[in-house]
C-alpha cells in the first residue's frame, strides 16, 4: 500500500468521526448573547460526547421571563428528570416526574426540589444539522469546509 492512499484513509477517517458527532451550543440565557436574540459569535459549540445524541434548548417561563438553556441530551440527562419521551426534531412540554422528592422532608422552599417553580417548560430538540439549538443554519459553512478539504486532498494527491 502506498504513502498516499494510507494518508487518504487516515484523513477520510478523522473526516468521518468528526460528521460522526453532532455540535451544539452549550450556554444559558443568563450569559450575554445567549438570549433572544441569539448571538452565535460570542458561544463555542462543543461535541456531543455520544454518538446518537442530539442538541436541546430548554425554555422555563415564569411569569412572562424566559429562561434558556442550550447543550446536549447526554449532558442533560445526569440532572434532569422532566426529558420527554419522544426525542424527535422539535418543541414538546417538559415531563412530569412523579416520584421526585417523594420522600423528602424540606422546610426551605427556595431549594426547589419538586421543580415547580417555573409555570411552563418546553424541550426543543434538534439532530438534522450542527449548531440547530442556536438562531440559524451554518449548513452551508460546513459545505463548504467538507468541499476545500476534498479539494486539498486530491491536490496533495496530485503531487506525491
Amino acid at each position: 500500500m502506498s504513502t498516499s492512499t494510507l494518508i487518504l484513509y487516515f484523513l477520510g477517517f478523522i473526516v468521518s468521526k468528526s460528521l460522526a458527532s453532532i455540535w451544539c451550543y452549550h450556554c444559558i440565557s443568563t450569559q450575554p448573547g445567549c438570549g433572544t436574540p441569539f448571538n452565535w459569535l460570542w458561544h463555542w459549540t462543543k461535541v456531543c460526547p455520544e454518538e446518537d445524541d442530539v442538541c436541546v434548548k430548554i425554555l422555563e417561563e415564569k411569569d412572562g421571563e424566559v429562561l434558556i438553556t442550550r447543550d446536549c441530551l447526554s449532558s442533560m440527562r445526569a440532572i434532569r428528570t422532566d426529558i420527554p419521551a419522544d426525542h424527535y426534531e422539535g418543541c414538546r412540554p417538559a415531563a412530569h416526574d412523579a416520584k421526585l422528592a417523594n420522600y423528602v422532608n424540606n422546610s426551605i422552599k427556595e431549594l426547589d426540589i419538586y421543580r415547580n417553580y417555573y409555570d411552563k417548560t418546553t424541550w426543543c430538540f434538534c439532530f438534522l444539522d450542527h449548531r440547530c439549538n442556536g438562531a440559524q443554519s451554518l449548513m452551508a459553512h460546513m459545505t463548504m469546509i467538507i468541499s476545500f478539504s476534498l479539494s486539498c486532498t486530491t491536490f496533495f494527491m496530485n503531487i506525491w
